[in-house]
């Protein structure tokens, strides 16, 4: 079978099982009585990194982000501008990344972009995105160049207020163990806005 039809077979099975409607049959993204609104998408090279970047670019108020690996500079660069268009964005990254070469950690504070990590667990290895409190990016997709080009990943894009808000409490229990990202110097860097 070709990655198409296997991706396709994969997106049935998976709407079946959870009862979600593909994303193009609802474009107003509103989860309702006819259930939440879905969309999966694979890589390598099945535009993982684009429909993360879009859907940063739809956010109007807030984006909670959660990250293992994040050296993505397309995600890196939708969040920075959504956060200097008045979109609250706040991450929470593993602890791997204070010191990982590739990480946009650095990036992202230096612009302002309140950053915090997650020492507590051996590994946090969550990569989800809460968007305006509707929309949930969830999946094996890790916010990096290797994810989108060589690894086989998966992305699922469910819109759901009722999910978003179990994906939400779960994103703030963990920012109450979370500290302020030190950077690779161990000096803590302070949001600007």
């Amino acid at each position: 079978m070709t990655r198409r039809l296997l991706a396709r077979l994969g997106l049935a099975v998976l709407l079946v099982l959870t009862g979600c409607r593909g994303l193009g049959s609802n474009r107003s993204g509103s989860g309702n009585d006819q259930g939440p609104v879905c969309a999966v998408y694979f890589s390598p090279h099945g535009g993982c990194t684009e429909h993360v970047v879009q859907a940063i670019r739809s956010a109007r108020t807030s984006i909670f982000v959660q990250a293992y690996s994040f050296t993505s500079q397309p995600i890196t660069h939708a969040l920075i501008d959504a956060y200097r268009r008045g979109v609250k964005v706040d991450v929470i990254l593993d602890k791997s990344q204070e010191h990982e070469r590739h990480s946009t950690a650095e990036w992202l504070a230096r612009s302002g972009v309140p950053v915090e990590v997650d020492a507590v667990h051996a590994i946090a290895h969550n990569k989800v995105m809460v968007i305006d409190g509707q929309t949930v990016l969830t999946g094996s997709f890790n916010f990096t160049e290797a994810a989108e080009q060589r690894n086989a990943e998966n992305l699922l894009v469910v819109q759901d207020p009722t999910l978003a808000a179990q994906y939400a409490a779960n994103w703030q229990a963990h920012r109450v163990h979370a500290t302020p990202y030190a950077g690779p110097r161990g000096e803590t860097r302070q949001p600007t806005r």
